[in-house]
């Protein structure tokens, strides 16, 4: 018997256990083949494959206007974060980030790729930089 939506299954399980944004999004980018399509094994055998796919895709969506939403310097952070889980620099930790893979979902939105882009390289550029770095205005 199913008790939960498969986004609720997705949050309570499996997204629970990654820590930070930018290493979720890159999760659920992982999760997508090269056609596109998204796959998560468990998800499907407990939900089915199209509700599985659609919660995948629905938090891929929801994930990215997070972070784009997302202040830069708690990104900073986070990524600082995120390589030490990684066990990586953050520049390196951002390079592998971006080069993995398309970190998009399908069909972004308009300026959405841009508005990403731009946002990692200045997330790379603050980590090379931290001197540059933002500071709080407060």
């Amino acid at each position: 018997m199913v008790l939960n939506s498969a986004v609720e299954d997705l949050r309570a399980t499996t997204l629970r256990a990654i820590s930070g944004s930018l290493r979720k999004l890159q999760y659920l980018a992982g999760l997508r083949t090269s056609e596109g399509n998204y796959l998560h094994w468990g998800l499907a055998r407990v939900h089915g494959d199209m509700a599985a796919a659609k919660a995948l895709e629905q938090e891929h969506r929801s994930l990215l206007s997070k972070i784009l939403a997302t202040p830069i310097q708690t990104l900073v952070e986070e990524v600082k974060s995120s390589s030490e889980v990684a066990g990586l620099p953050p520049a390196t930790y951002l390079e592998q980030l971006t080069g993995d893979r398309d970190l998009l979902p399908p069909e972004p939105g308009a300026g959405s790729e841009r508005h990403l882009n731009s946002v990692l390289r200045a997330l790379s550029h603050l980590v090379k930089n931290p001197r540059g770095a933002i500071r709080p205005t407060s």
